[in-house]
């Protein structure tokens, strides 16, 4: 799956549009290097997501193409918040 789809599916950014405005941006990182929005986001990527005041650190957990608000959270697990 595509990283601005990830993040937009898993509820860690609102919009895709905005998520693929934040990696062109370069505050998107997985595993340490700048991402593009194209990026193919697999199971164990750790993705630094440097929005607002509050930088955040996620590791991936599992890809579905869907996810309900319920268990959006379950696809990643917060690393340093």
């Amino acid at each position: 799956m595509r990283l601005d789809k990830y993040l937009k599916v898993t509820r860690l950014i609102k919009r895709r549009t905005v998520a693929n405005e934040a990696c062109d941006a370069g505050r998107i990182l997985v595993n340490g290097k700048p991402a593009r929005a194209s990026y193919e986001v697999k199971v164990g990527d750790v993705l630094d997501i440097q929005l607002g005041q509050r930088p955040v650190k996620v590791k991936v957990l599992q890809v579905s193409e869907y996810a309900t608000k319920e268990n959006a959270a379950l696809h990643y697990q917060v690393i340093e918040p």
